[in-house]
């Protein structure tokens, strides 16, 4: 289980503490050594009881991520270098897909044939009767899971795989297997909170925040081949967008860099 599993802090105002505290220690900024404000301080700065933070205290330390020392305090430690976060480069979106399928691994959780919900249906361009093919997988960075990706793809675009073959093989080389051409994307990110279903494949408590993508692909007559639903960790998955600056002198401006930077990001 996780270390977010195996604290008892939920969805509470202590969780919100462990969390805040967990993602200051793994961004660096209270790296390994220094030391935690203590309780009192805590508190204050949260507005929340010492129990509370306490609690919070209690669930770094199962974790592995501070140490509690007496007459000292609670110390930050040394996080273990296989804490993979993978980077995704958001404007360099197809090279990105080919390198995530390329370092981790998928467990494919849900393999079926259905009517798609409205708005995917509007989205994908079909009709009232088409069917898609809807699939649930769980992607993987050293047996560590980062993303939950729920598709549905048309089924005259589907039938050309099977469940075997979505469990071993990235979907967009699928989709060029079948003739598809892709040609470009809409995509969209937010945040959400982790519904009971998801908690367990991703291994976080009910209710953890994690970073929602939402994305449309098409091909090179305009028509939906595939909508996806993705859901990260976000200590363990990020975005990057590299910026440029264009524009003249009166109208200076920042627009997304073509091609951007490489990353060890992954996808679908």
């Amino acid at each position: 289980m996780s270390e977010a599993k195996t604290s008892a802090v939920g969805g509470t105002k202590s969780h919100r503490i462990y969390l805040l505290l967990k993602d200051a220690i793994l961004s660096g900024r209270l790296p390994a050594g220094s030391k935690l404000a203590g309780e009192n301080k805590l508190a204050e700065q949260h507005g929340v009881s010492r129990v509370t933070v306490r609690r919070a205290m209690e669930a770094l330390q199962a974790a592995g991520m501070v140490e509690r020392k007496a007459g000292v305090g609670t110390v930050v430690l040394e996080q273990p270098l296989d804490a993979t976060v993978m980077t995704a480069s958001v404007s360099n979106l197809m090279p990105n897909m080919v390198k995530m399928s390329q370092a981790s691994q998928v467990r494919l959780l849900e393999f079926a044939y259905v009517l798609p919900p409205e708005m995917i249906r509007e989205r994908l361009g079909m009709g009232p009767s088409g069917k898609v093919q809807r699939s649930v997988r769980v992607r993987m960075v050293d047996d560590k899971p980062f993303s939950h990706l729920v598709t549905h793809v048309p089924e005259s675009i589907a039938l050309h795989y099977n469940e075997m073959d979505l469990a071993n093989t990235p979907l967009f080389v699928l989709l060029e297997r079948s003739g598809v051409k892709v040609d470009h994307a809409s995509q969209s990110i937010s945040a959400t909170l982790a519904s009971h279903e998801v908690a367990e494949a991703l291994d976080v408590p009910v209710g953890s925040p994690l970073i929602s993508l939402t994305r449309v692909v098409f091909d090179e007559q305009g028509r939906g081949v595939e909508h996806l639903d993705a859901l990260y960790r976000p200590d363990r998955y990020r975005f990057q967008i590299d910026l440029e600056r264009n524009g003249d002198e009166h109208s200076r401006y920042w627009e997304p860099k073509v091609g951007g930077m490489p990353t060890n990001g992954k996808d679908e």
